[in-house]
């Protein structure tokens, strides 16, 4: 009898296994196909937001944000101003961050650590991790459905090559990203980051979040708000402009393999602002460690 119960265990094992991953890949497909599908995403080369950004406390800043093919990954860049001060935060497609941050007393471009390099890099993707899975060798499972705010979503989890985690939750309905949760080793520590997504409107044919929310796990009253009020399809992009002022002058488009996705280096550690994955990126507010 016991041996009876092991192999229907065993059988019923063998084939849970490949229908959870058919979901994954099916959900991956839906996914796709509600963001405007592929030809209308491959077609998109860079894509420029604008809007703005409010901290907590009602602190606002005008938001910018630029992403670019480069190679087979990304490059992006994040401007905000507020009262004649520039922040800038960019990731130059070659492994590369650098930042502007004047809130700190800094006025010239500094280095940013390899941790919010990694970071950058995802937040950088045109089409996010989840998408970027599809050719990266990212691993995607399907995790069944969880409550959102009394949607039943769809829940797939992203894990890249190097460890970095992605959970997204899909509106049963539309299959959009609703949710992000992002969960990263920083200091040899787990960090993880949640992001609402939602205002979706159409750039180029491609379905973009227009209102995106972020904040620390356990720490949801210190939310970060950005307001997209308009995306531009394959603005025209300066070679040097994600390129660090003073730095290599080896312009961002002869760049090889980024280290987002299965590319990043081993050492680790930095607000995906996101991820991003389809998200907007956000300012770091903390460096990872250097």
């Amino acid at each position: 009898m016991i041996m009876r119960h092991l192999v229907a265990a065993l059988l019923l094992g063998s084939v849970a296994i490949p229908a959870a991953a058919q979901d994954a890949q099916s959900l991956v497909a839906k996914n796709l196909e509600a963001r405007g599908g592929e030809a209308a995403l491959a077609a998109i080369k860079s894509i420029r937001f604008h809007g703005r950004t409010i901290f907590p406390g009602d602190f606002e800043a005008k938001y910018e944000e630029t992403r670019s093919r480069v190679g087979s990954g990304a490059a992006g860049r994040l401007d905000l101003s507020v009262q004649g001060l520039d922040l800038v935060q960019a990731y130059d497609g070659q492994g590369g961050a650098w930042k502007i941050n004047p809130f700190q007393g800094r006025k010239d471009p500094e280095k940013m650590s390899a941790d919010e390099a990694r970071q950058l890099a995802d937040g950088a993707l045109i089409e996010g991790p989840l998408l970027a899975s599809r050719t990266d060798g990212s691993k995607v499972e399907y995790l069944g459905r969880g409550d959102f705010e009394g949607t039943l979503a769809y829940k797939l989890r992203v894990t890249q090559k190097d460890g970095d985690q992605f959970t997204y939750w899909l509106d049963p309905d539309t299959y959009l990203e609703i949710k992000i949760d992002e969960t990263l080793k920083i200091r040899g520590a787990q960090q993880t980051s949640e992001t609402e997504l939602g205002d979706y409107e159409k750039v180029a044919g491609v379905y973009f979040p227009m209102s995106v929310d972020s904040w620390a796990q356990g720490q949801e009253n210190q939310r970060q708000r950005t307001l997209i009020a308009s995306g531009e399809a394959n603005p025209a992009v300066a070679a040097d402009y994600f390129a660090e002022p003073g730095g290599p002058a080896t312009p961002a488009k002869a760049a090889g393999a980024p280290p987002d996705a299965s590319n990043k280096p081993h050492s680790k550690g930095a607000t995906k602002s996101r991820p991003a994955g389809a998200k907007p990126a956000t300012p770091s507010t903390s460096p990872k460690g250097e």
